[in-house]
């Protein structure tokens, strides 16, 4: 009987010091993994229709985590989780990565309609995350946990509204848009808005609707063809943005195409071909406007191994792990909500893509750039200050 009852002593006593190892630095959504480690999610889709913009911006993440691997004298592990391009997955990904992984914060996503599938998981796990390039206003709407390093889609929409009225001395409008995806449908919304205040309610001609993943734009075009714009705006998927042009130039529309900030990538450019050459985008970045001390780090680390410019996704990925180690350093804490009170309180953070503040809603307010496709490249046109 004594030799049953110490065995039982000591199986509890074992039992509870697992207990207590599994809780060491947690909070019980979002542990440090270890004593001597951070635990950071990277949320992204790596695969799907979305993985070109996905990987970009995951290269800037590697990149910031190889120059700073630490912070409060920890090891800083990336946990990276694949949303597959997917929103059910997205959100699927973004719990795991809490309730699973432990992680304090999480990096991510590519894409408005992924970030904003995952609002809701963050939002009641109170563990912060930061969006890469996710310029919906809804990603971060009446959600405390959520914020961005990009700008967004108002400030975007009239940047290129802009840019088509003085530059392009555009009247009137066409718009083509994705009506499947959030980003598409918004942004053209407050280019419209913009560009209808300037010239008038009949300025926009028309809008023409398309489908995530469609092929053919044959129907749109003959439309847009008959009404003979001044500019066609064109947010949407880079696949489908760079085959829609494709094919409009090849049935004779000389008609300038303009964009978001999801066309700069490699893929927009291999399927669009010599046909996307002069299409016009806005984006966060561009080698001739660095201008900080980071990006001067960022462009030295990213030219040892990259001969092509580096794209603005990768620049926001990069960015996003710097503002979330800056809050980590500021909090002195690896408690989630600790992280996101520090994020909250971000003014004029200085990375690649210049100052960063974020606003009461966890917004970026900083410059956008407008760049160009020439001889098969994004070049640089102009940068547009927030003033």
């Amino acid at each position: 009987m004594k030799k049953f009852i110490s065995i039982m002593l000591a199986t509890v006593m074992t039992l509870s010091l697992v207990a207590c190892s599994n809780g060491e630095g947690g909070n019980g959504t979002g542990g440090t993994g270890s004593e001597d480690t951070i635990k950071i999610g990277v949320f992204l889709p790596l695969t799907g229709e979305s993985a070109g913009g996905g990987e970009l911006e995951k290269m800037g993440i590697d990149i910031a985590h190889e120059l700073y691997p630490e912070v409060l004298g920890k090891k800083i592990e990336l946990v990276v989780a694949d949303n597959k391009s997917d929103k059910a997955e997205a959100a699927a990904a973004a719990s795991r990565l809490i309730e699973k992984d432990k992680v304090v914060a999480i990096l991510g996503s590519y894409g408005s309609s992924l970030s904003m599938a995952a609002g809701e998981v963050v939002k009641s796990a109170q563990v912060p995350a930061v969006s890469t390039s996710a310029t919906n206003p809804q990603v971060t709407f009446d959600n405390d946990f959520y914020f961005r390093t990009c700008f967004i889609d108002p400030y975007q929409g009239s940047v290129m509204a802009n840019y088509a009225m003085n530059d392009l001395g555009a009247k009137t409008a066409v718009i083509l848009q994705e009506i499947s995806n959030d980003y598409s449908v918004g942004l053209a919304n407050f280019f419209a808005t913009a560009f209808k205040e300037v010239n008038g309610e009949d300025s926009i001609v028309n809008i023409y609707n398309y489908q995530s993943n469609d092929k053919d734009f044959s129907a749109q075009l003959t439309n847009i063809k008959a009404d003979n714009p001044d500019v066609v705006f064109a947010p949407g998927g880079f696949t489908e943005s760079a085959l829609a042009i494709k094919q409009a130039r090849q049935m004779g529309i000389e008609t300038p195409f303009l964009g978001g900030d999801t066309w700069e990538t490699n893929d927009f450019l291999s399927v669009g071909g010599a046909e996307v050459e002069g299409a016009t985008l806005s984006t966060a970045f561009a080698r001739e406007s660095a201008n900080t001390e980071e990006s001067k780090i960022f462009l030295e680390a990213y030219d040892k191994n990259n001969d092509e410019e580096p794209s603005a996704l990768t620049a926001l990925g990069y960015d996003t792990y710097l503002m979330v180690r800056d809050a980590i350093e500021r909090a002195n804490s690896a408690d989630p909500i600790a992280i996101r009170d520090a994020l909250a309180e971000t003014v004029d953070f200085e990375g690649a893509t210049g100052l960063t503040t974020l606003d009461e809603n966890g917004d970026a307010i900083k410059p956008a750039v407008i760049k160009e496709v020439k001889d098969g490249k994004f070049q640089y046109k102009q940068t547009v200050s927030t003033n």
